[in-house]
């Protein structure tokens, strides 16, 4: 069953080495992020499970000790997810992952196995949810790492332009995720969240999933919307 999860957003600009000059603007959301991350880590999960958005329909699974990379940021930097040697293949991970695998190297994860899985605009509210309960099925105690942002409207200068309906979507989100109302995720509109261009709808959704008769309390972190970009760190416990 899912006893605990940490919600992220996934910008490369979190990683400072990308960020450059501009890094200190995220401060207060990296600090955030590593408390979530100690939220996880303190619930002693047998398996970690990261959701983030990719931009196929997925799911695409990931495993342990999968690479990724910033190269295509400019920036000379490999991570791989969890500790494990990796996979052979060609395999690397989506951005939302290699972020996740950022912080999860950054605070020194060792607690549990992790594996990742990817999930984009495309799928479903009622294929989010039962992959969430599917995860939540596959051990005693699963923690989910669910990354993705909200709405990419929020300012002119946003990359999706200024919408007026992103602001009221955020903040809806942002209350569902600090009070961990699963059935208010359950029921975002998909549609409004792929104009809002919320690369976070479906990764929270299979986190609704998953949580379903979990009886887990929010906390809700951060929430701002820097470069007109919703991002929100929350913990569910």
């Amino acid at each position: 069953m899912l006893v605990a999860a940490a919600v992220c957003p996934c910008p490369p600009l979190l990683v400072p080495e990308v960020a450059a000059g501009a890094a200190p603007e995220l401060d207060a959301a990296r600090a955030a992020c590593t408390d979530a991350l100690g939220v996880l880590a303190a619930a002693r999960p047998d398996r970690l499970v990261v959701v983030g958005p990719v931009e196929s329909a997925g799911p695409e699974t990931y495993p342990e000790g999968t690479r990724g990379s910033f190269r295509s940021f400019g920036v000379d930097l490999d991570v791989r997810l969890g500790a494990a040697p990796g996979p052979r293949g060609e395999q690397r991970l989506p951005y939302s992952l290699a972020v996740a695998g950022w912080l999860l190297e950054r605070t020194g994860w060792s607690d549990a196995p992790v594996e990742g899985l990817g999930v984009g605009e495309s799928f479903a509210p009622g294929r989010c949810a039962r992959t969430g309960g599917d995860i939540a099925a596959g051990a005693d105690r699963v923690a989910l790492l669910v990354m993705g942002d909200a709405s990419a409207c929020r300012t002119l200068k946003a990359p999706g332009y200024l919408d007026e309906r992103a602001a009221p979507f955020d903040a809806e989100v942002a209350r569902a995720l600090g009070a961990a109302d699963v059935a208010a995720l359950t029921a975002l509109d998909a549609r409004l969240a792929h104009e809002l261009k919320a690369s976070g709808r479906a990764p929270w959704q299979v986190l609704a999933g998953a949580a379903e008769g979990a009886d887990l309390g929010g906390s809700l972190l951060y929430e701002d919307a820097p470069y007109g970009v919703g991002y929100i760190v929350a913990t569910w416990s």
